[in-house]
């Protein structure tokens, strides 16, 4: 039995069709399934919970089976509701706008295919994952509505602090995303957000502890921090060319104190890899890390925003999720 979760809204509200199409191959295979479709922020997390957890009785269920046909985000709230990883196997047909697991997974770009993949069971991996812990929960909250805000996150691709959250909560509270979006032009919502925020960015100091480290790195400056289990970010920007999602370690791309004129110019080069030609710009690979700031950022995981922090630990988790690729 597979259990496929939809996000219809994806692919500018393409993700319905795109499944009807796929549902054929379910039929034609006559392979069981049953379809769950999200409907608003949280849904997928709830139904992942009720899927994996054990039953009444406290015993584990078998291995569940899901399939993810949405974004990075659909991902991402699955991942929040998983039980046992030990007892998931993961497939993902990506229907998102910036599909970066996708990208870094090297999946093939047409769905039936990725589809066809799954259901033949020939090819399984294991990959890290992340994980965020909030050290304070109390800044500000995102405009997204959600029932509760947990301490802890898990994250596939990325988690971030600063000016790429800032642009991940704006986008995802944006009016115009979705018009732009059915048009093909939702890529222009990030860009206008992009340089809005980078106008208006406050001015904060951090201190960062790397892998237990007692004595912190301190930047005068931080405009943002990347932490990274795959190579890409933000649809295509490769901020730590150097990941590799089955090292067991977190790859950091902290962006210091860089003049906003110079940002213009640096941000472009990170689509090739080529950003860490510009001093402020360091790169660090570790296990664990804890970052303080002098006042509260957003912070994303996997691009979903939820509240402000001044204080958050990452770490990574190896090899703890199971695809079905």
């Amino acid at each position: 039995m597979y259990y496929v979760i939809v996000n219809p809204a994806s692919k500018s509200g393409k993700g319905r069709a795109i499944w009807a199409a796929l549902e054929r191959i379910f039929k034609e295979k006559e392979v069981p399934y049953k379809v769950l479709y999200s409907k608003s922020a949280g849904h997928v997390t709830k139904a992942v919970a009720k899927l994996t957890a054990p039953d009444k009785t406290g015993k584990e269920k078998p291995l569940v089976k899901l399939i993810i046909l949405g974004g990075d985000g659909t991902v991402n709230e699955a991942l929040q509701g998983i039980y046992n990883f030990e007892n998931v196997l993961l497939g993902y047909i990506p229907t998102g706008s910036s599909n970066d697991l996708a990208r870094d997974l090297k999946l093939p770009k047409d769905p039936a295919s990725i589809l066809h993949t799954i259901l033949e069971g020939r090819c399984m991996r294991t990959m890290d994952i992340g994980l965020l812990t909030y050290g304070n929960t109390s800044g500000k909250r995102s405009r997204i509505k959600t029932d509760s805000i947990s301490n802890q996150r898990f994250f596939a691709v990325s988690s971030g602090i600063g000016f790429d959250a800032a642009v991940c909560e704006e986008a995802l509270a944006s009016r115009f995303k979705k018009t732009l979006n059915k048009l093909g032009l939702g890529k222009l919502t990030y860009l206008a957000i992009a340089l809005r925020q980078l106008i208006a960015a406050k001015a904060a100091s951090c201190d960062i502890y790397l892998d237990g480290e007692e004595t912190p790195v301190h930047l005068n400056r931080i405009l943002f921090t990347a932490f990274m289990i795959h190579k890409y970010e933000g649809g295509g920007f490769q901020f730590c060319p150097m990941a590799d999602a089955c090292d067991g370690k977190l790859d950091l791309c902290v962006v210091g104190n860089i003049p906003k004129p110079v940002i213009l110019a640096a941000l472009p080069t990170a689509f090739w890899g080529k950003h860490y030609i510009f001093s402020a710009i360091r790169h660090y690979s570790v296990s664990k890390v804890t970052f303080r700031t002098s006042i509260p950022l957003w912070v994303h995981t996997d691009g979903e925003v939820y509240i402000q922090s001044d204080n958050i630990t990452v770490s990574c988790l190896p090899q703890k999720l199971k695809l079905m690729m």
